[in-house]
């Protein structure tokens, strides 16, 4: 069994928290599906699972077309899809995180 580890650092996660944090509220937080995946992004192109990187794909325009569907089901349910907001956020992530192949 190879090893399995994590190795970002404190400094660029600081950076990548402060600069999310500017970028959501100079758009009054409609840049919060790019914050996101620039955080997943980060998390996950980080991590070494059994000797090999993971690595992240997914798009910002992806997770903000899912962002309105998502908002859309959740204001004609009058908030009961919200509960299902969450799952399907970490369905979308786990479905653009792939195992590096060398």
């Amino acid at each position: 069994m190879k090893n399995s580890y994590f190795d970002g650092g404190l400094l660029s996660l600081v950076f990548l928290q402060i600069t999310n944090a500017i970028l959501l509220v100079i758009t009054f937080g409609l840049a919060a599906p790019w914050a996101i995946t620039r955080s997943y992004q980060w998390e996950i192109d980080h991590t070494v699972l059994d000797g090999q990187r993971l690595i992240f794909d997914g798009k910002a325009m992806s997770l903000f077309a899912n962002w309105v569907k998502w908002l859309f089901l959740t204001i004609i349910t009058v908030g009961i899809y919200g509960f299902w907001v969450r799952i399907k956020v970490i369905e979308w992530k786990t479905k653009h995180t792939h195992i590096i192949n060398y």
